[in-house]
């Protein structure tokens, strides 16, 4: 089943000082994804940012905006956040009573349609919506802060999912999220994950040349 690997640089990890130049410096590097956290203080520990910031960003580039709602009851905000630029909106299992109806929100509105699962979230809550979405999020560490490492359990966990999605025939992404880094960046890849979030790996040091060298590293598997 034919799948594209895609690197989405986190602008969590991002010098927020100069935002639209650091958005323009990893997508000229050929980064094809901005990932975009937003965290409440409540689902999460942290507070990162909302509207306002995804709106200014918007402005200054037209590359794809995968918005991940780390926030309770994310369906009371998915229309603004569509509306504010997002291209995708990714909500959590956990955060969100009634999921199905959660996802057919994000559909009707004309986005791309995202789940993500915590570590300690089982694939099972998936049962009957798998196919609703278009994305799975692996969580790789549990969320709410950046620089954390890898969970090496978690590595099953994307090679179950990829198993289930090509027995149903379902060209499911599946994006993984904490602790991606030149070394990581194998394993999940190997495990079929195809979308990769990268912060501080990304964002800390030569932004071009990061790109260049994991974009390198994720062209060598081979879509299928």
């Amino acid at each position: 089943m034919e799948r594209k690997n895609i690197l989405a640089p986190s602008i969590l990890a991002a010098d927020f000082r100069c935002l639209g130049d650091e958005i323009a410096r990893v997508t000229a590097a050929g980064a094809e994804y901005i990932h975009i956290d937003v965290m409440d203080g409540m689902f999460v520990p942290s507070i990162s940012f909302g509207m306002p910031v995804i709106t200014s960003a918007r402005k200054g580039t037209d590359c794809f905006f995968d918005v991940h709602l780390m926030v309770e009851q994310p369906e009371r905000y998915i229309e603004t956040f569509v509306k504010c630029g997002a291209d995708s909106v990714t909500v959590h299992a956990e955060a969100t009573r009634h999921l199905h109806r959660t996802l057919e929100l994000i559909r009707s509105c004309g986005a791309g349609v995202g789940v993500a699962l915590n570590p300690a979230t089982p694939l099972s809550v998936l049962d009957y919506v798998i196919r609703d979405a278009d994305m799975v999020l692996v969580m790789t560490v549990d969320p709410g802060f950046g620089g954390q490492e890898y969970i090496p359990t978690m590595t099953e966990k994307i090679r179950a999912l990829r198993a289930w999605a090509d027995r149903i025939g379902h060209p499911l992404d599946i994006q993984v999220d904490g602790g991606i880094n030149s070394e990581t960046l194998h394993t999940v890849l190997e495990a079929g994950a195809n979308v990769c979030v990268m912060g501080s790996a990304v964002f800390c040091g030569n932004r071009e040349s990061n790109v260049k060298k994991y974009l390198s590293i994720m062209h060598e598997y081979a879509t299928y």
